[in-house]
């Protein structure tokens, strides 16, 4: 081939590279959609269970001792016991207040023959007004130091103003004791007071007359009983509140002191937006987000959220979603932001 004709081809061949049309080369193999399981962002009020651990005390608990002193010869019970209303629980040596009883008999035996001596001469005008009344003033005193002696002598016998269990004896026979002082404790127990504390964050979810239920180890058994009390003022230190459940005790099997735990239903909560626990995700920098889930453009999107409270398995949103939205709670460690993804049902 001549140089000539060379160069014409040449030419020819550039020509048609040029026409040939501007084809952009793109990869064949679309984006591989993740699947993923995604939960729907509704408003809703929660409940949750509040345990609160416990003590139980008697329904009615009474701490007994003599109103005079001296010193103790009988004790009717041990503890542990059962005690009924006006039964005998002790006595004190009466010999010093019988003798006193028996004197301020003898003294108002002795003005009241004197009182009815002058009160003929009185009537007979034979005796100033002023003389009689001094005998008459005489026998109301006199009177009435016998009954202080008569009762002085009667308190030297303590009985039992409940029906009940004897729960502390704290004397012996033997024993010269003052008056006043707490000897004995007994407890009706036919009901009883469990008592707990309730944080203050917590006391506006319940109200007097909820049913609570309460477990008791050392029965392992669990009780209904219902709240009566709810404490007016916070303890100083924790700044919680006491709490009182009542329960019935037909067997007598609970008794004082015993630990228990206390399951109080807490009122519902106002309405709040939730999630599951497991779509909450951090990243390096320690932000919350979660992935919100198109279903019309079929891809995820990451968002950063404010969480609230945790409440059973699930946590409030305080921020950063809204009603009606779908979070991925499946597949999200494979997402990246704007993935796509296939949800699954």
């Amino acid at each position: 081939m001549t140089p000539k004709i060379h160069a014409s081809v040449l030419a020819l061949c550039i020509v048609l590279l040029s026409c040939k049309p501007n084809i952009k080369e793109t990869s064949g193999v679309p984006d591989s959609a993740i699947p993923v399981i995604t939960h729907l962002v509704s408003n809703t009020g929660t409940t949750s269970t509040l345990s609160l651990s416990g003590n139980v005390e008697g329904y009615t608990t009474v701490r007994l001792g003599f109103m005079v002193p001296g010193k103790i010869n009988f004790i009717a019970c041990q503890e542990g016991q059962a005690i009924t209303n006006g039964q005998l629980l002790a006595s004190i040596d009466p010999a010093n207040y019988q003798i006193a009883k028996a004197q301020a008999d003898i003294q108002v035996n002795q003005v009241k023959d004197e009182y009815n001596r002058i009160k003929l001469m009185y009537d007979r005008n034979s005796v100033s007004e002023s003389d009689f009344n001094k005998v008459k003033f005489s026998l109301q005193q006199a009177i009435q130091q016998q009954k202080l002696h008569a009762k002085n002598l009667a308190d030297t016998r303590l009985y039992s103003p409940i029906s009940g269990v004897l729960l502390k004896k704290m004397a012996e026979a033997g024993e010269i004791i003052g008056s006043g002082n707490p000897l004995f404790v007994v407890s009706d127990i036919s009901r009883v007071k469990v008592i707990a504390f309730i944080p203050e964050t917590e006391l506006s979810r319940v109200r007097l007359g909820d049913e609570a239920k309460v477990y008791i180890s050392s029965l392992d058994k669990t009780f209904t009983g219902k709240v009566t009390e709810i404490g007016s003022a916070a303890e100083a230190t924790s700044r919680a509140f006491s709490v009182k459940v009542d329960i019935n005790n037909p067997g007598l099997h609970i008794r004082p002191g015993m630990i228990t735990e206390i399951l109080l239903e807490k009122r519902p909560t106002d309405q709040m937006l939730t999630v599951p626990a497991e779509a909450i995700l951090h990243d390096t920098d320690n932000y919350t987000y979660v992935f919100v889930a198109d279903s019309i453009g079929k891809r995820a999107y990451q968002r950063k959220v404010t969480l609230g409270k945790m409440i059973d398995s699930e946590v409030e949103i305080t921020s950063g979603i809204h009603q009606g939205e779908l979070v991925v709670t499946g597949g999200q460690q494979k997402l990246s932001n704007g993935m796509s993804i296939s949800l699954n049902k």
